[in-house]
């Protein structure tokens, strides 16, 4: 399916958009856009200035969170992509992490934009495994595999009612 015209965290449902590193309506957070190219989803996000591991270095479990969330979103975009839907129709498609894992191959310097690039590897029932690459300066710092486990729909409808 062909790119979507807006970020998949833009079509999250009313209630769950709360998320620190990607909730639209989280007050404080970091706001992470995914969007979708048709085969991949795709981020860049210059880092909070408070987000300091060592001076002049991101944090690392900054690093860990963008790749998470832009991983989760991914996952979402190509399941829609998969069903040849765009993102919001019902039923909504939605995933949690499973599991997360980094490695964190170069410092991450503060000050140029990181670029987010991730890819799904595998779809099994209600699972994908999704990788994920960080970038800053024109080098790869980190990469990730992130397991997304899908949310059925009355269990997103519970998340969202806050049960």
């Amino acid at each position: 399916m062909s790119p979507f015209n807006a970020p998949i965290q833009a079509f999250y449902p009313q209630g769950t958009r709360v998320c620190f590193g990607c909730g639209t309506d989280h007050p404080n957070g970091l706001h992470l856009e995914t969007m979708w190219d048709g085969e991949k989803g795709v981020c860049d996000l210059t880092p909070p200035q408070d987000q300091l591991g060592y001076p002049g270095l991101v944090y690392g479990g900054l690093i860990a969170s963008l790749i998470d969330c832009h991983s989760i979103g991914t996952a979402t975009a190509a399941a829609y992509a998969a069903e040849g839907r765009q993102p919001g129709g019902e039923p909504i498609i939605a995933h949690v992490t499973g599991s997360l894992k980094v490695d964190y191959l170069l410092p991450t310097p503060m000050g140029p934009d990181l670029r987010l690039e991730a890819w799904v590897r595998w779809v099994e029932r209600n699972r994908s495994m999704v990788e994920c690459q960080l970038s800053a300066g024109g080098k790869l710092r980190a990469k990730g595999e992130v397991l997304c486990v899908r949310v059925s729909p009355e269990r997103l409808a519970a998340m969202a009612g806050g049960r």
